[in-house]
């Protein structure tokens, strides 16, 4: 996986702007890997898509992270960093199947994808925990024989969805924070998705100001601008606003 070029970060972001979370992680998988199909990005496991991300994050802006939260007791500003090796999860195996038994059931299930998640939005937060189910669970047996997903016991059904987390684990990151103010610590969800987006988002916008000044001053295309190194765009910009 390469780094993101202005040219291909500014695409990304103009066919984002109006798209679902969901779609941009898609969007951003596409623009890294250009001879996928969209139907395998579309079939990478959850954690597996944000462990791609992480990585097209890593080598397009870097390996250090900063982000902000507010205390939920103090309510303190709190501004902290990490490195992308704090919340990169080890991949599991490779396995696209999974299995666990509870009380007698023995249930095979496979970690959810994109398309998973965007069926079990299509279907409305009280249909959501349904559709993941049916969708991701592959079998289920007890005593040797076969049982629907929906005749499984909540409490097995919880088990599966713990599976599945576990499975995917790079989805769900979590950061850890203490409030030097009041020392209040929580754990922080952290989404790779959302978070990268945000910064492609101001890098757009400051790449379109720096085209702006630079075909005022010169008229040059943007794509001559874009090509050009950011060192080099960056000494043409200091000529100008000398």
């Amino acid at each position: 996986m390469r780094a993101l070029s202005p040219a291909e970060l500014l695409d990304v972001w103009d066919r984002g702007l109006h798209q679902a979370p969901l779609e941009r992680a898609l969007t951003l998988l596409g623009a890294a890997r250009p001879d996928a199909q969209p139907d395998a990005l579309a079939a990478l496991d959850v954690g597996r898509r944000d462990a791609a991300l992480l990585e097209l994050r890593e080598r397009t802006f870097g390996t250090r992270l900063t982000s902000v939260v507010t205390c939920s007791q103090c309510g303190e500003r709190l501004e902290f960093s990490f490195g992308t090796d704090d919340i990169r999860v080890a991949p599991g195996d490779d396995a696209c199947a999974r299995q666990l038994s509870v009380d007698g059931y023995d249930v095979r299930f496979r970690p959810p994808d994109s398309r998973d998640l965007a069926a079990a939005a299509l279907a409305g937060p009280a249909a959501q925990r349904t559709s993941m189910i049916a969708r991701c669970v592959i079998g289920a047996q007890r005593g040797g024989e076969q049982v629907p997903t929906q005749s499984l016991p909540a409490h097995v059904v919880d088990a599966v969805e713990e599976g599945m987390r576990r499975a995917a684990s790079q989805a769900d990151v979590s950061i850890g924070i203490a409030c030097p103010c009041c020392g209040h610590e929580w754990q922080a969800a952290f989404d790779i998705v959302s978070y990268f987006w945000r910064e492609i988002e101001t890098c757009a916008r400051r790449i379109l100001r720096d085209v702006h000044v630079l075909a005022r001053a010169y008229g040059w295309h943007e794509r001559d601008i874009l090509a050009l190194s950011a060192a080099r765009r960056q000494c043409y910009l200091d000529m100008v606003r000398a």
